[in-house]
């Protein structure tokens, strides 16, 4: 069963109005689109997505509640070329919330899981050619090292990867798992899960996500409104840093402006951070998948 993290938290930032036109970048499974689409009766929802199976899933969650929203299927690193399409050029709101929807993990086909056995693939989007199996496979000794301590942050990279090159060919999740157990200290496999960084890495590698992330970041705060919010809900550290770094990039002005007794119009700052929110202990106790969740959040106050 999916729930959406941070619901609440989310609707009531985004300061949604009856006509408001709103971006859900990540549509997935509709937790977040839903509660959304109830409150702009009159507006436009326009919501991305690659997966094949959330998207049917979600259109028909979302033909139960109302009609004026438009799936879009494609990553939104493709989000201000598909909305000028759509003769969109700015809009009132836009949501990220990233990671991996509770589905995706529960699909044991889909190879997101190290609890489950499936081939190796984690794409978020089917059709693509890189998949788990290549990164594995594939990848030389120095990419391995390098995407498990970049993208994982895995103090045992090197060992890691001098197995997965021994053990080639590895077919499935639960074999890489074996690999992996078997790759680090016993303390380390008692401390946590030892597959839970290797596989958020391989799993950032195959979608490209950090890159998409940040491309997809600076096009929203180009495409909000002013008075317009942009909220974004990530999992990990990395996302986190890209985000809060882009944010404070935005919405600072130069130390030697901040010196002036009055900044000039044109040079101060067009955006506001307006926070960060974890999940409550009443979440956490209903989801555990919520425990590392952060919503960070940006207004536009000026052009």
């Amino acid at each position: 069963m999916h729930k959406s993290v941070l619901l609440n938290e989310c609707i009531n930032n985004l300061l949604l109005k009856e006509d408001s036109i709103i971006v859900d970048c990540t549509l997935g499974f509709a937790g977040h689109s839903g509660e959304i689409l109830r409150k702009i009766k009159k507006g436009k929802l326009y919501a991305f997505d690659q997966d094949p199976i959330a998207i049917k899933t979600s259109r028909e969650t979302l033909d139960t509640i109302a009609s004026n929203y438009e799936i879009i299927e494609t990553n939104f690193v493709h989000l201000k070329e598909e909305l000028e399409k759509r003769g969109v050029f700015s809009v009132n709101a836009i949501l990220f919330d990233l990671g991996v929807s509770s589905p995706q993990l529960d699909d044991a086909e889909r190879g997101f899981s190290f609890h489950k056995d499936a081939r190796l693939d984690m794409r978020m989007n089917p059709t693509q050619k890189l998949s788990a199996y290549e990164v594995v496979n594939q990848y030389s000794y120095e990419e391995l090292v390098h995407i498990f301590s970049t993208y994982g942050e895995e103090k045992y990279s090197t060992s890691i990867a001098s197995a997965i090159i021994k053990n080639r060919p590895i077919e499935t999740t639960l074999e890489l798992v074996e690999i992996i157990k078997n790759s680090v200290p016993e303390k380390y496999r008692r401390e946590k899960h030892p597959a839970r960084k290797v596989f958020q890495a391989i799993r950032i590698e195959v979608n490209d996500e950090l890159n998409v992330l940040k491309q997809a970041i600076y096009e929203a705060l180009d495409l909000i409104n002013v008075g317009g919010r942009i909220c974004v809900i990530t999992f990990h550290s990395l996302e986190d840093r890209i985000v809060k770094k882009i944010f404070k990039e935005v919405s600072n002005i130069p130390d030697e402006l901040k010196k002036l007794p009055i900044v000039p119009e044109n040079l101060q700052a067009k955006f506001k951070v307006l926070g960060t929110i974890e999940p409550t202990q009443e979440e956490l106790l209903e989801n555990n998948r919520a425990r590392s969740a952060k919503l960070r959040i940006i207004e536009r106050i000026k052009r």
